[in-house]
């Protein structure tokens, strides 16, 4: 079943973790909008690049650019089934809009599934929807998450509708975990390699 989806990119959203599930998702069959505040279906969002690379915190590096593919402001949250909140340096000035804060609310009152990862789960704590739930994010946000009434764990998390990782490298076991969430069935049938010829 197609599932129409909203995804919350920004200026210097991670680019991996923007990339990656839009790209994941549509090829399964889901429609995603990606959209940014202040910005239109066309424009792009500069991307970054963070890795881990054995330093106190990550490494950030120029990405590409990315498009979005639809118009922020005729976002109607009921439209849509599902939420994906990327990472990057993006939510911490994304959470300042009220929009994007009601929005993210919308999918929580309706018990809809929302998969953020990284510092994406810093939108969440500032929309007030993490009070007394298990959830996770870049390690650094233990604090973020606990203020805002939430229960840290590591590792990818689902509650319910919520799925949470912690990074990037967390993308087959979040993106996994949010099909299933979804009712994402794959048919693996049709996927075997061809024989090689002798």
């Amino acid at each position: 079943m197609s599932h129409q989806i909203l995804l919350l990119a920004g200026d210097y959203v991670e680019d991996y973790e923007v990339m990656v599930p839009f790209q994941a998702l549509e090829m399964v069959g889901h429609e995603v909008h990606a959209v940014c505040p202040e910005k239109g279906e066309g424009d792009t969002c500069p991307t970054a690049i963070h890795d881990f690379e054995g330093d106190q915190t990550y490494t950030e590096k120029p990405g590409h650019n990315f498009e979005l593919n639809h118009d922020f402001d005729a976002v109607d949250p009921a439209d849509y089934d599902a939420l994906v909140v990327p990472g990057g340096r993006a939510p911490e000035y994304l959470r300042t809009y009220d929009e994007v804060l009601d929005i993210t609310r919308h999918f929580f009152e309706e018990d809809k599934p929302v998969a953020a990862l990284c510092h994406g789960v810093q939108i969440l704590a500032a929309a007030d929807v993490l009070e007394g739930r298990t959830c996770t994010g870049y390690p650094a946000l233990e604090a973020d998450v606990r203020i805002a009434g939430g229960d840290w764990t590591d590792g990818v998390t689902r509650e319910g509708n919520l799925v949470t990782g912690q990074a990037w490298p967390d993308h087959p076991e979040w993106l996994a975990e949010f099909l299933d969430c979804l009712g994402t069935e794959i048919d693996h049938q049709d996927a075997a390699p061809a024989a090689a010829d002798d």
